[in-house]
């Protein structure tokens, strides 16, 4: 548990391990923080009304002070529905320190790079959801961004997506993605890194199940085989890990995060949670004090009907899935036919259907819950244990019998598990590293 995740030196444990590792290459908290928050946004949205409600109904009261009148109660949040049809937003994470606590990093030591892209797709019936992880260091084209400051910046032919939060801000990325994917995407919102630890905390802790052993010395992470329940410090210290788990990469990485987004999204869902009112207002908390939105996105009634829409999607239909890749000199390059296939798909809105694995940093979990199938009822009736009677084949004339399309069935180079799937991080020693 906590006591087997300790950092590099003893008394070190605090908000300034933050800021010293935050200098190191690759390895700063920002980048990993600001990836799970960015899917937390989405993981909000998924955990039901009453989180996104609250949360903001919060943001709007909270614009200006407000005076209580002596004859005046708060009442319930206002009832809202479910947006109509389906919904594509972009979630987008940055490494920014502007405005954010100290304890990260002076404000000038980052630039304003994306380093999470996500896109949340929630199908037109509100049947199934997806959310797909674009990786930092895919090399994109970059068409003609708008420069918030006038004008406009000149398109590129191949950049790292992460650079485009920097060229023109989030409409910059946005555009990038619908030119990268085909799709129009209305919505928006950038997360800044600050609030993992509360959000993780505001649940109780979030479980997650390690196979084989994580070291890294980088982020002071060191856990044994076996079930921990990480809150605070601890869940930012697993969420920051990259030596310690997979291959070392960052691809590998965003298989441990989706394992624990999963986890979250459970945790969230779950009734010790949504029964519990200062849980559900301290994670909401947590996530929109971090948000900046799309002005379409900038609405009480727009942000809790897009979480209505998701209230009830099982969690077996709700995939996270990474883009499938390629190495390439400097960073990674989407894989075809899979990668257009897979957006073919959505814009189709067909269903997910994962059929590889969850990538190299996570493996199945041997001791998931396993669901029981209840037994057929006992039965004196001798007539039930006789052969069923024959009955006559259809006639060929006969309209064939209409069956539930199952969706799209993804390439096996398309990484990733849903919400439902129990997985383990693959861990790493510094032995292997």
């Amino acid at each position: 548990m906590s006591d087997q995740l300790r950092p590099r030196r003893a008394g070190s444990r605090d908000l300034k391990t933050i800021a010293r590792h935050g200098r190191l290459k690759k390895s700063n908290a920002a980048v990993a923080v600001a990836k799970v928050l960015a899917g937390s946004v989405a993981v909000v949205l998924v955990s039901g009304f009453s989180v996104a409600a609250i949360a903001t109904y919060d943001v709007a009261s909270s614009v200006q002070p407000s005076v209580h009148l002596a004859n005046e109660s708060n009442g319930p949040v206002p009832s809202i529905g479910a947006i109509d049809g389906g919904v594509n937003m972009l979630i987008v994470g940055s490494d920014s320190r502007v405005g954010q606590d100290a304890a990260f990093g002076p404000e000038d030591s980052t630039g304003d790079l994306n380093d999470v892209t996500m896109l949340l797709h929630i199908s037109e019936d509100h049947s199934n959801a997806s959310v797909i992880s674009f990786p930092r260091d895919m090399f994109v084209s970059i068409p003609s961004c708008p420069d918030p400051d006038g004008g406009s910046f000149s398109a590129m032919s191949s950049q790292k997506i992460n650079t485009t939060l920097s060229y023109g801000g989030l409409a910059c990325t946005v555009l990038t993605v619908e030119k990268l994917t085909g799709l129009d995407i209305p919505f928006a919102a950038e997360v800044q890194f600050s609030g993992v630890m509360d959000m993780s905390s505001a649940v109780g802790g979030v479980p997650v199940c390690v196979a084989s052993r994580i070291e890294d010395e980088y982020t002071g992470t060191f856990l044994d085989p076996g079930e921990h329940v990480l809150s605070g410090y601890d869940a930012l210290q697993f969420l920051r890990t990259r030596h310690g788990v997979g291959d070392g990469g960052d691809l590998t990485r965003i298989n441990n995060q989706q394992l624990f987004m999963s986890s979250l999204v459970r945790t969230i869902k779950s009734a010790d949670t949504l029964s519990d009112p200062t849980k559900v207002y301290a994670l909401a908390k947590a996530v929109t004090a971090n948000m900046r939105l799309s002005d379409s996105l900038n609405s009480v009634t727009t942000l809790a009907s897009i979480a209505i829409a998701l209230k009830d999607i099982d969690l077996d239909q709700v995939v996270f899935a990474q883009v499938p890749t390629g190495s390439t000199t400097g960073g990674v390059k989407p894989v075809q036919p899979a990668f257009d296939n897979l957006f073919e798909a959505v814009a189709a809105d067909q269903p997910l259907a994962l059929s590889g694995t969850t990538g190299r940093g996570t493996v199945a979990d041997p001791n998931a819950p396993v669901e029981a199938v209840p037994a057929p009822a006992a039965t004196t009736d001798p007539a039930a244990t006789e052969a069923p009677a024959a009955t006559e084949a259809p006639a060929a004339t006969d309209a064939p019998v209409a069956t539930e399309a199952p969706g799209v069935v993804l390439s096996e180079s398309v990484t990733g598990q849903t919400a439902g799937d129990y997985t383990c991080t693959a861990g790493r020693t510094l032995q292997d590293q």
